[in-house]
């Protein structure tokens, strides 16, 4: 059996798609599992021992005219080696294609692949609600909350139309780091101690940064509360971001640092918590089982946040906050968190974390 996952982007979202890979290679272990990724997210996929072919492409020439033959065209040409390439393929044909994504320019993906069955989101749950005409079925995922469950629906309904019966394995993140990573984790983090924090201020959507000063300040109480030095992490175009955090603490705990997706989780597994907001690092930090205080504005914590129980989301209930997500906006109340509220959620955290975990 060939089966293809269609997550394009962005890195949480891909995170968020692991465990439905993990689940159906668990399920049919002599399956093919090819994945379609944009190129911008598709490094923390290399190497995963669950996805047998990964296919990278760039949809930027798609986006003026998403509909028209030529774009069709073209996904069938980036996306012929399915059928000719990987380890068990034969020339065949992809059995079924997943839509993890609900957009337009995921379903012309799923569609051009020549996969007779397309299965994802029921039109509730579609990002882009035109994208249901590239589906031959489509799963309701409505009373599901967060993102990991309603993806891992969508393989489920796969598999169990083919007679495999689903199971209730906690989820796995089969991300494959390179000893290189590990040695530089192990660099960082012996530069610390025992015991440092991760603190990631940025966050894609000006709406969902919580101020750099107050990262800064509670790089500051976390070393005078708690003996423990930060490193700010920071990605494409956040240096002057991560710059910033590092000159408001006034006792100079916390220290930039740049890293590959791959470093920040050998990184992430070695700290003792991570603050930050709803973007990938936070999501790769879940995933790596790292301790979490995510602060979260215009989305949602039920479906995007952290799901170890221990873990906080902090935010503020607003008029507006509901369905918000958006990424602009004329006021700012929902990221005007207070120092104090992330500080006590970050000692709570690190006490929990402290206690025996229950067998």
């Amino acid at each position: 059996m060939r089966i293809l996952i269609v997550k394009l982007s962005s890195i949480g979202d891909v995170v968020h798609a692991l465990p439905a890979a993990a689940f159906l290679k668990r399920a049919l272990p002599e399956a093919q599992i090819s994945w379609v990724v944009e190129r911008s997210a598709s490094a923390i996929l290399k190497d995963s021992p669950v996805i047998d072919q990964l296919i990278e492409i760039d949809t930027r020439s798609w986006r003026e005219r998403p509909l028209s033959m030529h774009t069709l065209a073209d996904a069938r040409a980036r996306l012929g080696e399915l059928r000719h390439r990987g380890p068990h393929s034969n020339g065949g044909k992809i059995d079924v294609a997943i839509d993890l994504q609900g957009l337009i320019k995921s379903g012309i993906v799923a569609r051009a692949s020549g996969a007779s069955r397309r299965i994802g989101f029921d039109p509730a749950g579609l990002r882009e609600k035109a994208s249901r005409v590239f589906l031959t079925e489509e799963v309701d995922t409505s009373h599901l909350e967060h993102v990991i469950e309603k993806n891992l629906a969508l393989a489920r309904a796969a598999l169990e139309m083919n007679g495999a019966s689903s199971d209730s394995t906690p989820y796995e993140f089969p991300i494959a780091l390179r000893p290189e990573d590990d040695l530089f984790a192990e660099s960082e983090a012996g530069a610390r101690g025992k015991r440092f924090a991760i603190l990631n201020p940025g966050g894609g959507w000006t709406t969902k940064l919580w101020p750099a000063e107050r990262f800064g300040q509670l790089a500051d109480l976390l070393l005078e509360q708690h003996s423990m030095a930060s490193i700010v992490t920071y990605g494409p175009g956040e240096e002057a971001l991560a710059n910033q955090v590092a000159a408001s603490s006034r006792a100079k705990a916390a220290r930039p640092l740049a890293s590959t997706l791959k470093q920040f989780v050998a990184l992430a597994r070695r700290a003792s918590l991570f603050v930050g907001g709803d973007t990938g690092p936070l999501h790769l930090a879940a995933a790596s089982s790292t301790p979490i205080v995510g602060i979260y504005g215009p989305t949602s914590a039920e479906r995007n946040g952290p799901f170890d129980k221990r873990d906080i989301a902090v935010g503020l209930d607003l008029w507006c906050r509901s369905n918000c997500h958006r990424r602009s906006c004329w006021h700012w109340e929902c990221m005007d968190i207070p120092l104090s509220r992330v500080a006590k959620a970050a000692s709570k955290r690190l006490a929990d974390k402290e206690r025996k975990d229950p067998e």
